[in-house]
Order: structure tokens, then sequence, then C-alpha cells
């Protein structure tokens, strides 16, 4: 049984850091060899790739842009009225994923839009994602790249966001049909949303291109103080054959490296040698 492996998510960690360059450079000190990032457009691609190549690292998953965020929005991909952004934002992110050779891209849903009722509202949302979900799978098989679905929990995090369970993504990637969209597990958010972790990860798991975890409810490190057992569920993904990578998406309690001794003591018992060592 392989051990996993683990990616630095460079939205949350190393907050002390200013700028991509140095946290890639934190993260492969750390001893990380791969990493994600949210939204990387503030950089060129070209010079974030080139300090992707001089950290050491791999970049493994970044998002399509969240569109206007002074206005509210967090992904367009099933906001009526905003099919022509989100095909322009994803263009933008193939761009992106091609110049750092990233895998996979997380297309984000978006939120009911302002004022909406969530309820007479689905149907055409759902409506509108199916269509361009069919449209970016095209786009993305063409140049080999993977995208996800992640479902956020709607009872704290972001109460009007469109995907809220991995049942809903799991029916719209049925309805969708093509292998190269897959669900996004955030642990956290599957953990608030609906618990019973060891069956929907069991159930889920077939169909799932990407990983993430947190404590929750405090959204920290693994072993900070929470919910979840996170000896007993890295052993479940790997007693079920899970491949992919398990992004660190979380906020540090305090200085990044410190916080990091749960990722020491799972490398050591893998008997990886460690950076510095």
């Amino acid at each position: 049984m392989a051990p996993l492996r683990f990616s630095a998510n460079l939205s949350w960690l190393f907050p002390e850091l200013p700028g991509l360059p140095a946290r890639l450079r934190a993260a492969s000190s750390a001893g990380f060899e791969a990493a994600e990032v949210a939204f990387p457009y503030a950089e060129p691609p070209e010079a974030l790739a080139r300090a992707v190549r001089e950290a050491g690292l791999r970049l493994v998953l970044i998002n399509t842009p969240p569109g206007d965020q002074e206005k509210g929005e967090m992904g367009l991909g099933a906001v009526p009225g905003r099919q022509a952004a989100f095909r322009e934002g994803l263009e933008q992110a193939v761009l992106y994923a091609k110049a750092l050779d990233c895998p996979r891209i997380h297309l984000m849903a978006g939120r009911v839009p302002q004022g909406a009722d969530q309820t007479a509202v689905r149907s055409e949302m759902e409506a509108v994602f199916l269509e361009n979900l069919r449209h970016a799978a095209g786009v993305l098989a063409q140049e080999n790249l993977v995208g996800l679905l992640e479902p956020i929990n709607t009872r704290i995090t972001d109460p009007r966001y469109f995907l809220d369970t991995p049942q809903q993504v799991a029916a719209i990637l049925q309805k969708v049909g093509r292998p190269n969209l897959k669900l996004q597990m955030d642990i956290f958010h599957w953990q608030i949303m609906d618990g019973n972790l060891t069956g929907n990860i069991r159930e889920f798991l077939p169909i799932v291109g990407h990983v993430q975890v947190a404590q929750v409810p405090g959204r920290g490190e693994p072993d900070s103080p929470g919910e979840l057992n996170f000896p007993y569920l890295f052993e479940l993904l790997e007693d079920e054959g899970y491949k992919g990578f398990v992004g660190c998406e979380y906020r540090p309690q305090g200085d990044t490296i410190e916080g990091l001794r749960w990722l020491r003591s799972y490398w050591d018992r893998q008997g990886r040698p460690q950076a510095g060592h």
C-alpha cells in the first residue's frame, strides 16, 4: 500500500511570507514535492513557472478565476448570464496550467446570485453548469487536463455556494459523462455537511481526482484540536488505494513549519528521509 503524497496549498500555508516565489521555496525546504495555488493570476505565467522549477516542485492544482469578487462572485461555472466570462476564465486557467505543467484545474461552480431564491434558481444553475462543463471537458481534453468539481460546505464557509455535497457533484458528473472531470474531496467540507466520512470516502473515492484536508471546526492543522482523526483517515485513503495528492488546505495556527509536525511524523512512519536530515 503506497504512502500518501502531500501538496502544500500556498494560498493558505506560509502566510508569513510575501508572494508565491517565497512560499514555493519554503514549501520545498519543508520537504514538499508538490504545491497547489487557488488563484495564481497575479503573477505572469512564465515567471511563476520559473519559480516552480527553481523551487524543485510540481504544481498539481489551480482554480479557474473567481470572477468579480468585489461583487461577491466566487466562481462562475453555474452562474446564469456569466457563461462567456466562465469560458474566458477557463482559457486563462488552461494557459496557466500549460505554462506551469499543472495537470488539474478546479472548475469553480460559484454562488447562487444575490437576492435569488436558492430553490427556485437551482435547476437553471444546474443547466448552465452542465453546458459549461461539457464545453470545459472538451477544452481540457485537448490539453490532456483534468477538471475538478468541489462541494463547499454551506453551513459555515459559503452559505450560497452552488455545490455543497459529494452526492450532488456525483449526480452532475454522471449527467455530463466525461472521463476527464472528477470530484475534489475536501474532507473539511464533507465532515461539516454530512459526516459519515468512512462511508462517503469509500463510496466516492473512485471518482475523486484530488483530496484536501483541514481539521474541523477550526480549519487548522490535521493534528490541531477538533473532530477528525486524521491518522485513521490517512490510513483509510491508503487502504482504499488513493494514488492522487492530498492538499494541505488549512489555516496554520502558528508558524507554518512548526505546524507541520503532523506531516513530519507521517513521513517518519513511512521511513521517508526528510529535508535537512
